[in-house]
């Protein structure tokens, strides 16, 4: 397997990704979209999670496709965003079908940033407009890091941020997009080698390699744990393909994602992490070997969520009263 030509989820023919955030506000949005209704389904695993429409990507539901899928910051706030989606798509004359009515189905999810360092004294929820700005600015290429929904992210000790990566094996291409705000740590102990280190490819976040010393996290390193609520953190993911999936098999790829989640970050799926991983299908390819192929694929979806997650934390960027260092200012040191 290798990546594609844009190491982003985006590989995948038709998908799209825009990000829009708030400086100020410390937070954003990031929404993927497809040039046609897509296969999605869900699995979640942690103790908090935040979401919207998420119940109608169970594989008994009858939802067929939906139109766009939402990650954003702003807790319970940033839910709003894809009521932002959801009106632009609807201007678009996209949805689905009821009749001469079309709604569009905007599943969404959120993480916890409201302790960011961000003014977050709005008089109105900001989260609508970031949801339509983002739309609005899909595309193929997109920014990393301290962008979209990751621009108020962090992790145990570092910033955290928006990463995404991408493996083709055949025809069949995978990828991932993932806001990264865990409770846990997306590095080894006071160093700068990612958990991830084992999956990378091509130096794609700095290419150190796993640690060479022996690896215990005592979590009372960890700056954020003594002072944790309840829904405080998350990672926020969704893996994509192009074969030609049912919901059954998307949600089976969803749940196999998670491990790619596990093996970037230590402790994982806590009961305060929200943990989430939306899975999307375009279904432009037909699988020939569908039992080996879906082993594949479900594989290439951990693997990539592994390393968009690393990418997410090395490709974060410093700003203005941020309460956490960059993986790229030197860590925590």
């Amino acid at each position: 397997m290798t990546p594609g030509p844009r190491n982003l989820i985006t590989d995948i023919a038709g998908l799209r990704v825009g990000n829009a955030e708030d400086a100020t506000l410390k937070s954003g949005t990031t929404v993927l979209v497809g040039a046609a209704p897509f296969v999605a389904s869900v699995a979640v695993m942690g103790g908090a999670p935040g979401t919207r429409e998420t119940d109608l990507l169970e594989p008994d539901k009858m939802a067929p496709a939906v139109d766009a899928l939402v990650l954003s910051g702003g807790s319970a706030f940033g839910l709003a965003a894809a009521q932002g989606v959801m009106d632009a798509l609807a201007e678009q004359g996209r949805g689905f079908a009821v009749g001469p009515a079309r709604v569009p189905i905007v599943p969404a999810a959120i993480l916890f940033d409201l302790l960011n360092g961000g003014d977050k004294a709005w008089a109105a929820n900001p989260y609508p407009a970031l949801g339509r700005s983002a739309l609005a600015n899909a595309a193929e290429d997109f920014a990393l890091g301290t962008a979209g929904a990751g621009t108020g992210a962090t992790t145990a000790m570092l910033k955290g941020g928006l990463g995404s990566a991408s493996l083709r094996r055949g025809e069949i291409t995978v990828g991932a997009l993932v806001a990264a705000n865990p409770v846990g740590s997306v590095t080894t102990p006071g160093t700068g080698h990612f958990w991830a280190a084992p999956f990378e490819l091509g130096g794609e976040f700095g290419g150190l390699g796993p640690d060479p010393a022996p690896q215990h996290l005592d979590l009372a390193q960890s700056r954020k744990l003594a002072a944790l609520a309840p829904g405080a953190n998350t990672t926020l993911a969704v893996v994509a393909t192009d074969a030609r999936l049912t919901k059954a098999q998307a949600r089976r790829m969803a749940v196999a994602a998670h491990d790619g989640i596990a093996r970037a970050v230590v402790p994982a799926h806590t009961p305060m992490d929200g943990d989430l991983v939306f899975a999307a299908a375009t279904g432009a390819m037909e699988m020939t070997a569908p039992d080996w192929q879906m082993i594949e694929i479900c594989h290439a979806a951990a693997t990539c969520l592994s390393r968009a997650i690393a990418r997410a934390v090395f490709h974060a960027t410093p700003a203005p009263e941020d309460t956490m260092p960059c993986w790229s200012s030197g860590g925590p040191g």
